[in-house]
């Protein structure tokens, strides 16, 4: 008789954006009238760059003829976006990454979940608190967490690194050594970033630990101060404790799209084996490869036209990061976030739950945002909104807000 894997079962309750979007969908069925404004799943609403869909119409034009059409695409990724993203995202950083330490996918999030299939289940993760669910949960379906215990909500194999109001949300090093390290700066959900010379302090620490960092740099494109890293291979010691795992959604608006990658330099590795020969094993074995067209697309991110356009997208974001924290903070919200990332962290008022504060701004507002709980407990008590709604439904739900 076949059998399932136990583990699923260990998983509290459904995924958190889906138990949010049960809840809005409940709350419209029952309520036709009113009309909601999201800004809690981190969707974009902007249409893509002009130089964007010329380059998807191009590339569909291509697969339309014998002689330039174009089957399975390589294991790594074609060798023209990653020769594009070492130069732009790389070099130009002065980071040393070669283009076959490069393994193009169709997402971070996709990464982030799968990269842990080439450890050891007897390997013991951190996770900043709060915290992106995928990293935590796909642990969890892997066997790595150990027993759940429902009233602190937390897993008894997982090493949390709480990111509180007193330190900046940012986590500090752990005391019990970990081996595997899950980082996301820009923060989701928090906004927070941590500067170059605390980021040293992780790699250095993981170095000396033998432990591998996990970076997820998925919203780098919004760093707007100068002595925030773009990338963790800008620290010294990097290729040898890091993988790091970005994304064309957020920085190219590719959430419909699809585009993302990983990057595995070869020295990394676990005792004598070296993480990018297994990395590549599963990335073939399990994976054929985002589409050219896609491909080609991810390719005009970093034409001129293709920069100059997502620049202005991304500053877009950003004036509608400030003016939810600006209009929070009017309204007498405590707030964060919001300036090198399109995240605004606020603290639930009136001593309210995550989950009670969301029901309220649905009900009384009728705006969604994501309770801080549902990122891990040391979420509880705040509440992240999105800058990705458009410039006219951020400017209205804040003044639903400020009204309540």
């Amino acid at each position: 008789m076949a059998k399932v894997n136990d583990n699923y079962l260990k998983l509290p309750g459904s995924y958190l954006f889906s138990t949010i979007g049960k809840k809005v969908s409940a709350f419209q069925a029952a309520n036709p009238d009113k009309a909601v404004i999201r800004l809690g799943i981190g969707d974009v609403t902007q249409p893509l760059a002009p130089a964007i869909i010329d380059a998807l119409h191009s590339a569909v034009d291509e697969m339309g003829n014998a002689e330039t059409f174009r089957g399975y695409a390589p294991d790594l990724g074609y060798e023209f976006l990653r020769n594009a993203i070492v130069e732009n995202d790389y070099k130009a950083r002065g980071c040393t990454i070669e283009a076959d330490e490069i393994f193009v996918s169709d997402g971070a999030k996709c990464d982030s979940s799968n990269i842990q299939e080439i450890f050891s289940l007897d390997n013991k993760i951190a996770v900043c608190d709060p915290v992106y669910p995928v990293y935590v949960d796909s642990n969890v379906m892997a066997g790595r967490t150990g027993t759940y215990d429902t009233k602190s909500e937390t897993w008894s194999d997982v090493i949390y690194m709480p990111c509180l109001e007193e330190n900046g949300f940012a986590p500090e090093l752990p005391k019990e050594t970990p081996d595997l390290i899950y980082l996301c700066f820009p923060n989701n959900p928090t906004g927070a970033t941590i500067t170059k010379s605390q980021l040293q302090e992780w790699v250095d620490y993981a170095n000396k630990t033998g432990a591998v960092i996990i970076y997820d740099a998925a919203y780098e494109a919004y760093i707007s101060e100068s002595d925030v890293p773009h990338s963790i291979y800008e620290c010294e010691g990097a290729r040898t404790c890091a993988i790091e795992l970005k994304s064309f959604s957020k920085n190219a608006g590719f959430t419909g799209v699809r585009l993302g990658y990983t990057v595995i330099p070869k020295e990394l590795k676990c005792g004598q084996t070296a993480l990018h020969g297994l990395w590549a094993r599963r990335h073939g074995t399990k994976y054929n490869g985002a589409p050219y067209i896609v491909q080609r697309a991810g390719e005009a991110v970093y034409s001129e036209a293709g920069k100059a356009q997502l620049k202005k997208q991304v500053a877009y974001y950003m004036n509608n990061a400030k003016i939810i924290k600006e209009g929070l903070k009017d309204a007498g919200f405590t707030v964060s976030g919001g300036v090198n990332a399109p995240y605004i962290w606020l603290k639930t008022p009136d001593k309210m739950t995550s989950w009670d504060f969301f029901d309220y701004l649905l009900e009384k507002a009728n705006v969604v945002g994501t309770p801080g709980s549902g990122f891990g407990p040391s979420g509880e008590g705040y509440f992240r909104l999105t800058a990705f709604g458009t410039y006219e439904n951020t400017l209205a739900a804040i003044e639903r807000i400020k009204a309540l």
